[in-house]
């Protein structure tokens, strides 16, 4: 299997830091922003992020259907997103909510609309809210980079982590620092989240020029 370093040249579409949103990434203990914009979930619901908080917090992972680090590339890679469908599990077990959302504006035409993420939602089993953020509103706030790029919250709705959600995007054996789950279990005991903050991963947002 192609390692990850070679991956990412032969992608060729990662954004580790250039933000072409107007605002920077959230920092630690910032409260999540936009939480009454209502999104459309593939279920056709109509859900702002405060409804889907929950006691112990919020998981927001901004995803897409297009993205070679979010489905996989092939033999090459498996990408993150067979990886959703547990995360959300883990994140429900702790009394976390978790929200998938799709900002890719500029590809609603090209994989990223409304009718792709309903199939891509069934037939890749994802679980949860899956939900379209209309013109990357809500990715703007956030300062969101990539896809994915994870952002996890406390029951205050403060960021406690923010980044990947693993080290080894190419293969889920290859894990040797599952920095997400290593989160949500520091914050359910109380302890201290180490690290808080890890480089994202991913294509860059297809955000639509104002």
């Amino acid at each position: 299997m192609m390692g990850f370093s070679a991956f990412v040249v032969a992608v060729g579409l990662l954004a580790f830091g250039l933000n072409n949103s107007n605002n920077e990434i959230l920092a630690i203990g910032a409260k999540a922003p936009k939480t009454d914009v209502k999104m459309t979930d593939v279920s056709g619901k109509s859900l702002a992020l405060k409804d889907v908080a929950k006691k112990n917090g919020l998981l927001v992972i901004f995803s897409c259907n297009t993205c070679p680090f979010v489905i996989g590339n092939g033999t090459k890679s498996e990408g993150w997103e067979g990886r959703y469908a547990e995360l959300h599990d883990y994140a429900a077990k702790a009394d976390i909510g978790m929200a998938l959302i799709n900002p890719n504006e500029a590809k609603r035409d090209a994989g990223d609309g409304m009718a792709d993420m309903k199939k891509r939602y069934a037939d890749q089993k994802l679980k949860g809210y899956y939900l379209l953020d209309e013109k990357h509103v809500v990715a703007d706030a956030f300062g969101a980079l990539t896809t994915p790029h994870v952002y996890l919250f406390d029951g205050d709705m403060n960021l406690i982590y923010v980044g990947a959600i693993d080290d080894a995007v190419d293969a889920k054996a290859s894990v040797k620092q599952p920095y997400l789950k290593n989160a949500i279990d520091a914050h359910v005991k109380g302890a201290k989240i180490e690290p808080n903050s890890t480089r994202q991963l991913g294509c860059s947002i297809k955000r639509v020029k104002a």
